[in-house]
């Protein structure tokens, strides 16, 4: 009787997690790398960097999450390259991990179209990291203002700038208008945080632009009810150190936050396959790299059309269904079955705007509002990973409903660390 056949996983998000669960006491030797230790539930993500929740609140580690997997090792490590004629997949300290399949779901990083050097003064939302950097800033912002009031007796209204109308940007933007408003209201006692400006920039003719015409518009109208300024077609042609270009004019901020643009992991180009503009690789319809069936590329990483022709969206139950299916793919072939295409299978999106403010679109149906935050909720708390996770949410949610209070308003770092964009 032969070795089971090798099985690794890049990337330990969405994608790579739910196939390592497929595989999980499955007849393969299955090994999961991933630069973290640990998994995060991106769609919280915005709630730490509002200071919502706590970094450990929506990540839990790989290990504690695969140990029941007998057949299943996490290796930390970054993959760098994938040599295809050895099967081996080399790490960033030349180390390398052999394999017979190959799954590929690095992810996805924000994209600054070709303007890296925006991103320090305009920090993006994709791992714990960027959250805390960004609850940092945010909470940092106030504190200056306030010193300054202290000191020289005059501030001026701060300056809140997010830049792109899709989910986390409208996410981000209305959480903070809530901690302006709110959450901070009676905390400080020489500036008005009520009279912050939160401004929201969209290149588009309308916000959350994946959903129907009509939910966008209603999205819209929540925002602005929490003081949010929604500038559509405001398209940002600059970033800089404490301003921001639109077209010919430029505002000053005191905080810029990017939630647009998004690139898929490097590594896609290294695979010597043709990637789109994204750097998304296209994938056969079985998720595999044309020409090289024991390499399958998922989740944020891969581009596969729905029979629309439109391409499956960047969104988690997407990389889940994707890492499933790569998966049985693979089981299908030792057992000599055919594999199965991807078809996506859309459950509905949503998105929250603020407290009882939210959208969602289900099967048809529209929601808006109370309805669709409650909803919004139910559904967040339903896939976090980890009992205790879910407790610790609910419990902080129902604390932030009831008090307005912010559980985790933590600032690591220091003031001039902020003046100097870094």
């Amino acid at each position: 009787m032969g070795q089971e056949p090798r099985v690794v996983i890049i990337g330990g998000g969405f994608g790579g997690l739910w196939a390592a669960k497929a595989l999980a006491n499955k007849p393969v030797r299955v090994t999961l790398i991933d630069r973290k230790n640990h998994h995060v539930f991106q769609p919280l993500l915005y709630q730490v960097a509002t200071a919502v929740l706590s970094p450990g609140e929506i990540a839990q580690p790989i290990r504690r999450i695969l140990a029941k997997a007998k057949n299943i090792e996490v290796i930390l490590g970054d993959a760098v390259e994938i040599d295809e004629e050895q099967c081996r997949v080399v790490l960033n300290d030349g180390s390398q991990v052999a394999y017979d399949k190959l799954i590929v779901a690095a992810g996805a990083r924000h994209s600054y179209f070709g303007n890296d050097a925006w991103e320090q003064h305009a920090p993006g939302l994709k791992t714990i990291e960027d959250a805390v950097e960004i609850r940092r800033r945010v909470l940092l912002a106030f504190e200056i203002a306030e010193r300054e009031a202290y000191i020289t007796g005059y501030r001026k209204p701060l300056n809140f700038v997010v830049i792109g109308g899709g989910a986390t940007g409208v996410e981000l933007a209305g959480a903070i208008a809530d901690i302006a408003r709110k959450a901070l209201a009676n905390d400080f006692k020489l500036i008005d945080t009520r009279q912050a400006r939160v401004m929201l920039f969209e290149g588009s003719d309308r916000i959350l632009g994946t959903f129907h015409e009509e939910l966008s518009a209603s999205a819209k109208e929540q925002l602005e009810s929490l003081g949010v300024e929604v500038h559509l077609n405001g398209f940002v042609t600059g970033v800089g150190d404490g301003r921001i270009r639109v077209g010919d004019r430029e505002i000053e901020c005191d905080v810029v936050l990017w939630a647009t643009g998004v690139a898929a992991s490097p590594l896609g180009g290294k695979l010597g396959a043709e990637t789109d503009r994204a750097g998304r690789v296209l994938v056969s319809p079985d998720l595999s790299i044309p020409g090289r069936e024991n390499i399958f590329v998922i989740g944020d990483m891969a581009y596969v059309e729905q029979a629309n022709g439109e391409p499956v969206p960047g969104v988690s139950p997407a990389a889940m269904q994707m890492g499933e299916l790569a998966a049985e793919n693979i089981l299908a072939d030792i057992d000599g079955k055919p594999r199965r295409d991807f078809v996506y299978v859309n459950k509905g999106t949503m998105a929250t705007i603020g407290r009882k403010k939210a959208i969602a679109e289900i099967g048809g149906w529209r929601f808006r509002g109370f309805v669709a935050w409650l909803m919004w909720l139910f559904l967040h708390v339903v896939f976090l990973i980890g009992f205790r996770n879910k407790l610790a949410v609910m419990a902080d949610w129902f604390w932030a409903y009831m008090t307005r209070e912010r559980s985790a308003r933590l600032i690591v770092g220091d003031a001039d660390e902020l003046r100097e964009g870094k």
